[in-house]
């Protein structure tokens, strides 16, 4: 396998919202959902998010459960995921949460003029900090090259976890192999809202459906898995 198994979770509106435009943000899920999430997270190699998700979120992206992080240092992993990020203009807060925590460091994918305003921002993380690498993935940065990379990291099993743009990226490069979506029991009803993914072209149509794998609820959130076909490697 040249890229690795990829995995894509996102908990979202009925109608296909991932935040408010409030300044808190808004609680999709449940703790059984966000058990299950850490359970997925393990149970994997490298998390993804993009920049846009840093700068709303400010997210550590770590496993939390103890249990979990022993089982990981037990199979000779390190307790949490390479921290992975998608930035098109590099422009990042060397002192987001990020790149100081975890113990297994991070890669940022960029490109063009990114690369050197990624370099010259992430020169000034606070130390001590797990390292930290900017690589070139393309003007803009292509799904493929990102995979690839990771591949050769030897990252075998990735879990990206948005957001809109991210989600855009992969799900239209079909390199996708699962996604799954928890669905939260209400609407947020406000077009300015961030969404699940753009416009653009997807290899998943009506006529070339993904195929639903699971359905179940937890509490009132609703989980959906589905397999999105073997492509092309």
């Amino acid at each position: 396998m040249d890229r690795p198994y990829t995995i894509l979770s996102c908990a979202m509106s009925v109608d296909g919202r991932i935040d408010d435009t409030n300044p808190e943000r808004l609680r999709l899920s449940n703790e059984a959902d966000f058990a299950e999430i850490d359970e997925l997270r393990a149970e994997c190699d490298a998390i993804l998010v993009g920049a846009g998700t840093l700068r709303a979120d400010d997210p550590r992206l770590l496993v939390r459960s103890q249990v979990l992080r022993e089982r990981r240092r037990e199979q000779g992993r390190t307790e949490n995921l390479l921290k992975v990020v998608v930035t098109q203009s590099g422009d990042l807060d060397p002192r987001a949460r990020f790149f100081g925590t975890g113990d297994a460091g991070a890669v940022v994918y960029t490109g063009g003029e990114g690369v050197a305003t990624a370099d010259r921002l992430l020169a000034d993380i606070p130390e001590p900090h797990p390292p930290v690498d900017v690589v070139n993935a393309g003007d803009p940065p292509t799904a493929r090259a990102i995979l690839t990379d990771l591949a050769d990291r030897g990252v075998t099993r990735l879990l990206v976890e948005g957001g809109g743009h991210v989600h855009t990226l992969f799900l239209t490069s079909g390199l996708v192999d699962e996604l799954r979506l928890a669905v939260a029991p209400f609407f947020v009803g406000d077009d300015q809202a961030p969404s699940f993914v753009m416009p653009g072209t997807y290899h998943h149509t009506p006529q070339r459906p993904m195929r639903l794998v699971e359905a179940r609820a937890l509490g009132d959130v609703a989980v959906l898995r589905y397999r999105l076909g073997e492509e092309e490697r």
